[in-house]
């Protein structure tokens, strides 16, 4: 009985993250920035699945489809903070620049001794807010998700 009672909140918790529709763009973001990746799906295209749009997670999972086991597909590294490790601190939002059901944002962050600014393209699906892109513009290596998956 314990067992099913601890399934049951389980797949209700992943079930709950996956379905959550975000009203605003930055309570998107917000939670985006506050959610641990230990606590996703591994069968789902990317850790970060839940706030990604439709075509974002398709993109994923293309490029997921495409790598040889074992092998590292085309983002080897955690877009959410730019780098292989650490974690976004004092992250602030700009303004969204809104456009029918798509709206633009920059967050800043420190991470480490680096400040990162990344740009943000949401859509709104099925009554929420959707991560569509990310994109960093700075540095010696400008890259953008929908780019880097070969679209």
């Amino acid at each position: 009985m314990r067992t099913l009672l601890a399934f049951t909140l389980l797949a209700l918790s992943a079930f709950s993250a996956g379905a959550e529709t975000f009203k605003t763009p930055q309570a998107l973001i917000k939670a985006l920035y506050a959610y641990d990746t230990t606590d996703n799906d591994d069968d789902a295209p990317s850790p970060y699945s839940p706030f990604l749009s439709r075509g974002l997670n398709r993109l994923f999972q293309a490029d997921r489809d495409a790598t040889p086991e074992g092998e590292v597909g085309a983002v080897d590294f955690d877009p959410v903070i730019s780098g292989q490790d650490g974690e976004a601190k004092n992250v602030r939002l700009s303004t969204p620049i809104m456009m029918d059901n798509r709206a633009e944002l920059e967050v800043s962050f420190r991470n480490g001794s680096e400040a990162v600014t990344l740009y943000y393209t949401l859509v709104r699906e099925q009554g929420g807010w959707k991560v569509d892109d990310i994109a960093n513009q700075e540095g010696e290596y400008p890259w953008s998700l929908r780019e880097l998956l070969g679209q």
